[in-house]
């Protein structure tokens, strides 16, 4: 961000400002300032290149480029339709081999349902439901079937026989309950799809149910789970094929699905196919539907292309989705191809015009040599050519500013350098004429600037934002310029008045830069570095997450400077018992991540804290240690750097 700030300040000390006026001896004059001042005739002919150039595109390239796309419409249109037929063609085949086998299901049932009428003489009750002829005619209708993984016969007692390789558990005896409910009802029963077993005995099944009926006279009910296992082998059949398949009931909750990541009875209807096809209830039993969604992915939107068609006879629906990107590839290979072809005609067209152009107009030949040289950077080259056409004229012209360029280029490369150098130079004049305003804290600017940006650092923040930190630290203490000398300078405890009067330099620092619309990201550090997190800091007193990254850094390397060096109201802490008066601080004052991360630098010896120069303090470490119940109440208070009122806490605590 400030390269780009320096770039633009040299741009504008630099503009370039283009002058026309013509010589009577035919040659370029320069003006004022070192202003490249031109004027060039007004040509009164068309050149012949444009007529050739004009000429040979035009009844070449217009119509390639206009055919090309035509093409290229009709073979998107039918790539599209072919993609969309295909999802058409699977989802519907899918639907109807689930159709059949419920219908083949069904059959069977009626048929069992017939033999065990036959069987038992229209008498299923107690006596008679556990007679061996039924529970052979329930076990052949078990092993008739892969699919079958269980069946039970019910009479109007709710007593009765089973059989099948799978016992139910809780969840398939409640869907047992309400298909026997549903079965003395008269109705069939379609249950929802349920996972029995764990690990690799795992299987998704569902409940089938039938009522046996005599004579209008309900005698109980036949009851199949049904393992979908058929299904999902359909499902990965059609998934390896590059679509992504599932199927879903009315509600929308997943029945079966290709991959693991797909649990049975997990709530879809947040895709947008699914919801249409929820929301279409009745309607969506009768027809297909293709629909582009889009698809949530973290943070990203993925679009889809995915066609929904329903099975009609358990209200479900069988869905298959295809990022529009791999569905539509063809179409867009297709036009790349197209575009490339168009390209290579193109420039084939370009190439024959410029040779019969040069053919035409040789002088060009050497224009276009130099010409290229000049373009790639090497402001040295110059034309020559003699000819009295606007060819000439051109080439006397790039001469000329050729060397004008060499000169701009290295003035603005320069100017912006100094820019930069200034612009620095000028902060860190400003932060030292802050620090010599205090005695106390000479230097202070320079080591909390290094601090914040090894803590910065440390906490793995982006190159642009340590920028942003250094300048910020730079000019944290800023407003200290607009406080009084006797209030600065005083070498004992301040008045509550003085103190309130001191911490006003926050506010007033960011007032002074306010206006610096450059320094807009760095104000935060400069007018919150005194926050804390427990909303006891100043000016505004806000509280931990409302505090930004930027005055959290700045807090915990301005508290360890004032820690570790001479104040007032301080002897100067060895760096060890510093980082332990911060890290008691932290979390209540201080950010904690911050305080890691200079605890963190201190371990690795990176951070080497020079003998202090400054002397002793003024107040009495009795004033400092045991704070007096004047201290207590605030009146009067240590000096209200907001370090100082840390070593007051910390103090305090300790004591």
């Amino acid at each position: 961000m400030w390269r780009s700030t320096f770039v633009t300040l040299a741009v504008h000390r630099l503009k370039l400002n283009f002058t026309c006026s013509y010589s009577p001896f035919g040659r370029e004059e320069y003006g004022a300032k070192g202003h490249l001042s031109l004027k060039l005739p007004s040509p009164s002919r068309l050149p012949i290149l444009y007529v050739i150039l004009s000429v040979l595109v035009l009844i070449s390239v217009v119509p390639m480029y206009f055919y090309s796309a035509q093409v290229e419409s009709i073979n998107r249109d039918r790539l599209i339709t072919n993609e969309r037929l295909l999802q058409n063609t699977v989802t519907r085949s899918l639907a109807d081999d689930i159709s059949q086998r419920q219908e083949s299901l069904r059959m069977m049932q009626a048929n069992l349902s017939s033999a065990l009428q036959v069987a038992s003489g229209g008498d299923i009750t107690s006596e008679h439901v556990e007679a061996p002829e039924l529970r052979a005619l329930l076990e052949n209708f078990v092993s008739s079937s892969d699919d079958l993984a269980y069946a039970t016969l019910l009479n109007s007692e709710a007593k009765g026989i089973s059989a099948g390789r799978i016992a139910p558990d809780a969840f398939l005896q409640r869907e047992l309950e309400r298909a026997y409910a549903a079965s003395r009802e008269g109705r069939v029963y379609n249950g929802q799809a349920l996972v029995v077993g764990t690990g690799k005995s795992a299987r998704t099944v569902m409940l089938v149910s039938t009522p046996v009926m005599y004579g209008g006279r309900f005698l109980g009910m036949i009851g199949s789970v049904v393992d979908l296992q058929f299904l999902i082998r359909r499902l990965q059949e059609v998934n390896r094929a590059g679509l992504t398949p599932y199927v879903v009931d009315s509600q929308g909750r997943l029945v079966a699905g290709a991959t693991s990541d797909y649990a049975t009875g997990q709530d879809m209807s947040n895709l947008e196919i699914v919801k249409n096809f929820v929301e279409a209830g009745t309607k969506a039993q009768m027809v297909a539907a293709t629909r582009e969604f889009n698809v949530r992915d973290g943070q990203n939107n993925i679009k889809m292309l995915g066609t929904y068609s329903p099975v009609t006879n358990l209200d479900w629906a069988v869905i298959v989705q295809k990022p529009r990107a791999d569905a539509y590839r063809g179409v867009y290979e297709m036009q790349r191809n197209a575009r490339n072809l168009a390209l290579m005609a193109i420039v084939l067209s370009i190439g024959i015009s410029i040779f019969a152009a040069r053919r035409i107009t040789n002088p060009l030949e050497v224009l276009t040599h130099f010409s290229r040289a000049i373009a790639g950077g090497d402001f040295s080259q110059r034309v020559h050519v003699k000819s009295r056409t606007e060819i000439g004229e051109l080439a006397e012209t790039f001469n000329v500013m050729s060397e004008e360029l060499e000169h701009f280029v290295l003035d603005l490369k320069n100017a912006a350098n100094e820019n930069r150098d200034l612009f620095m130079g000028s902060i860190q004049m400003l932060a030292g004429a802050v620090d010599e305003k205090d005695p106390y804290t000479r230097g202070h600017s320079d080591r909390v600037t290094r601090y914040s940006m090894m803590i910065a650092k440390e906490m793995g923040v982006e190159e642009d934002y340590i920028e942003i930190v250094r300048i910020s630290a730079q000019l944290h203490d800023v407003g200290k310029i607009g406080i009084e000398d006797g209030i600065l300078k005083k070498p004992g405890a301040l008045t509550p008045e003085e103190f309130e009067i001191m911490k006003t330099h926050t506010t007033k620092g960011a007032n002074i830069l306010r206006p610096v619309a450059q320094l807009k990201d760095m104000i935060p550090g400069i007018e919150l570095h005194h926050e804390s997190l427990d909303g006891r800091g100043y000016p505004r007193g806000l509280k931990g997450d409302e505090i930004p990254l930027l005055p959290r850094i700045i807090a915990v390397a301005d508290t360890f400077d004032a820690l570790t060096t001479n104040r007032p109201y301080q002897h100067a802490h060895d760096p060890k018992d510093a980082l332990k008066i911060i890290h008691n601080l932290s979390g209540k004052r201080l950010d904690p991540t911050a305080v890691a991360a200079i605890t963190a630098i201190y371990e690795r010896g990176e951070i080497r804290i020079p003998r202090p120069s400054l002397p002793a303090p003024q107040v009495t470490p009795q004033e400092i240690a045991s704070p007096t119940p004047a201290v207590a109440s605030a009146s009067p208070v240590s000096h209200p750097s907001a370090l100082a009122e840390t070593i007051a806490v910390a103090q305090a605590t300790r004591a």
